[in-house]
């Protein structure tokens, strides 16, 4: 292998993490590129103070996740090792709105449900932080251009600056080649899929689920919801309820006190987003939101008292609607040294994005003559 080999990862999210971090272990120089302020992605932690100043947490991207491959488990058990995650020892349900009523209670550990300690984030923080990988937050990837001449990858940011040459790209985020970017940036994807025309049936504009998260806390626990986390049949804007709170390595002051993270169904999320457009919604727009997701969460009948915070969040591509990677489980381009990895490539969870960005890693390690087991 060329000792001078350096990859651009494009997203610090779980699938960045993964990808960076095995490659980093092999010796491989990697530059993380992400538009947020940290590592997360979807598996963000958000962060709030209250009015007294006291501070409040909330997972409100994936609220946990379940491993059945082999390849993952293997990792997931890494990070077990290490602390980055703990199994959440929760027992979950449904509840049907119509009838007011538990059902399908799902025994404790039946799944095995990890989350990242002490924050979901936590997982792909410490990843970007490992030998090998430097990590630049703040700065969105604008401009991929492929140089034949020199057979590497020449980035520059939204704002024009130049990121440097890299003989490897892997990009992680779903919009790097959509129409959707344009739609959030007002400026062109920042990979120009005229000039790959095998990618461009692949990636163009991969549909999309969206959803928002509305994070509640109480000052007491919710005393007639016997589990910590439950599916809604029946309902017209409620998917999910967590109590985010109930999850190792979360220490809430007072003690007494519940953190909630409620997700709304696509339908509910899809109607608000054709009203206010693609563009970062306003307070007022979020706030409404809020107030109609508490108030079904209310109308269950389980006493939902007036909460002592409320604050919603849109994940206006929280899940994409179709796996574009087939057996492979990334797209990958060796002429042009590209990876693309995601759970967009292999299936809408954690577990999906991770196995995605292992393949991703094997493809690399496979053109620097590494062995592809990892």
């Amino acid at each position: 292998m060329s000792s001078a080999a350096n990859v651009a990862v494009v997203g610090a999210g779980i699938s960045g993490a993964v990808c960076a971090s095995l490659l980093a272990a092999r010796g491989v120089a990697v530059t993380v590129f992400d538009s947020g302020r940290g590592a997360g992605g979807r598996m963000a932690q958000r962060r709030e103070v209250m009015e007294d100043g006291t501070q409040l947490r909330f997972d409100h991207g994936a609220p946990y996740f379940t491993v059945t491959n082999d390849e993952v488990a293997r990792v997931v058990s890494g990070w077990e090792t290490r602390g980055l995650v703990a199994e959440w020892k929760a027992t979950f349900a449904c509840f049907d709105q119509a009838t007011g009523k538990f059902t399908d209670f799902e025994k404790e550990g039946s799944t095995k449900k990890y989350v990242g300690v002490p924050a979901m984030n936590s997982i792909c923080k410490s990843l970007c932080l490992e030998d090998g990988v430097a990590a630049k937050f703040g700065v969105t990837v604008g401009k991929m251009d492929w140089l034949q001449e020199r057979s590497s990858w020449s980035l520059a940011s939204l704002d024009g600056k130049d990121l440097g040459y890299f003989d490897y790209v892997v990009a992680t985020d779903k919009n790097v080649a959509s129409p959707r970017f344009s739609g959030l940036t007002g400026r062109p994807p920042p990979l120009d899929l005229s000039l790959f025309p095998r990618l461009s049936v692949m990636v163009q504009d991969i549909p999309v689920r969206p959803c928002f998260a509305l994070m509640v806390a109480f000052s007491e626990p919710l005393a007639m919801v016997p589990v910590h986390g439950f599916s809604f049949n029946n309902s017209d804007s409620l998917s999910w309820a967590f109590c985010d709170s109930s999850k190792p390595g979360r220490a809430s002051a007072p003690p007494n006190r519940q953190s909630w993270v409620l997700h709304s169904t696509t339908e509910y999320a899809s109607k608000v987003i054709d009203n206010m457009g693609p563009r970062k919604p306003s307070a007022d727009a979020l706030a409404k939101v809020a107030e109609e997701l508490l108030r079904e969460f209310q109308a269950t009948g389980l006493s939902i008292p007036q909460p002592i915070f409320m604050k919603a969040h849109r994940w206006g591509a929280a899940f994409p609607a179709i796996a574009i990677g087939g057996d492979d489980k990334c797209v990958w381009d060796e002429s042009t040294k590209l990876a693309i990895c995601g759970d967009f490539c292999a299936s809408p969870s954690v577990e999906g994005a991770v196995l995605s960005a292992m393949k991703g890693a094997s493809k690399i390690l496979g053109c620097l003559n590494y062995p592809s087991g990892l």
